[in-house]
């Protein structure tokens, strides 16, 4: 007994729905993304415009009450000496732990990204993420035991015979201080330990791209190493650095917790949000404060666009 089964056909409203679908793809693209998309603009920037409004508000020094009279006091305020030296103080550590950052990664990019394959490869891989799978407070505090007073670190100097060395360099103003945990180098350095990994895979990235003919025919036409690095390797390399100047930049930028942990006393911008924020109450000046590092990302992104940053993301 023959039996016929009936094909299955979709109602009319179903098949125009999906051949327009299938004439604008554009459309389907943007209804997918609709509910994310509405999450990051309500959620995340509504938010972050919320915070950025209550800076023209005004804060009661008498009552320690924030009232809704739009003021640009906040904002000049952030002009005076003591809040131009917290901003200027965290720019240049930005920027000299992005520059120290780039030194020290380039090298260990190259040798991951033209010496090494397979398993060793990966070994480097693993040996550049590993303090990455670490908590970020955990290696701040082992920081501060490694450099503190008769910590690992004097104790190596010193078997080394450089603690004089040591306390004559501990005695400069701007980098000094009591000890290495204390002092404007020990926080430099916990910075570049922290944030170099996010340097080095961009790097490693952007130099893996490199063609090695390119090389080969700078050899062949004669060119000696350190100009085929200068006008060969650099030129490719940039990008990749620029990528990872981000993170470096931008992380050191809005970083609270490692200056109240180790270094000389003194705020940085997170800090005095924070403070301004949580110990005294002040919701203005806090978010006056939150508007100089996303000022400052935003002309850093328009610099390093130019490099072709977000092309080796």
């Amino acid at each position: 007994m023959a039996m016929s089964i009936a094909p299955y056909s979709s109602t009319p409203r179903v098949s125009r729905l999906s051949g327009l679908f299938w004439r604008k793809p554009s459309l389907a693209l943007f209804l997918l993304l609709l509910g994310p998309l509405m999450w990051f603009g309500i959620v995340y920037l509504g938010s972050l415009l919320t915070l950025l409004w209550q800076g023209f508000y005004t804060f009661d020094d008498f009552t320690m009450s924030v009232t809704p009279d739009l003021t640009l006091a906040n904002l000049k305020a952030l002009f005076n000496p003591a809040n131009y030296d917290i901003i200027v103080r965290t720019l240049v550590m930005a920027l000299s732990v992005t520059l120290a950052s780039a030194i020290l990664a380039f090298p260990m990019a190259w040798y991951m990204a033209r010496y090494t394959s397979g398993k060793w490869k990966a070994f480097f891989y693993i040996a550049v993420m590993l303090p990455m799978w670490a908590s970020y407070i955990v290696k701040a505090y082992a920081w501060t035991l490694l450099l503190a007073k008769d910590g690992v670190a004097q104790w190596f100097l010193s078997h080394m015979g450089l603690e004089g060395l040591l306390n004559a360099f501990l005695l400069l103003p701007a980098v000094g201080g009591n000890t290495l945990s204390t002092s404007g180098l020990g926080r430099f350095l916990v910075f570049v330990y922290i944030w170099l990994p996010f340097m080095i895979l961009p790097v490693q990235a952007a130099l893996e791209r490199l063609p090695p003919s390119l090389l080969q025919a700078s050899a062949d036409l004669g060119a000696a190493p350190r100009q085929t690095f200068r006008h060969v390797v650099m030129p490719l390399a940039i990008p990749g650095v620029a990528a990872g100047s981000i993170f470096t930049f931008s992380l050191t930028l809005g970083d609270f917790i490692v200056p109240q942990l180790v270094g000389p006393p003194g705020y940085f911008i997170g800090q005095m949000v924070y403070s301004q924020q949580g110990a005294i109450g002040n919701m203005p000046m806090a978010a006056a404060f939150t508007l100089v590092p996303i000022v400052l990302i935003t002309l850093y992104l328009a610099f390093v666009k130019r490099l072709g940053a977000f092309d080796a993301l």
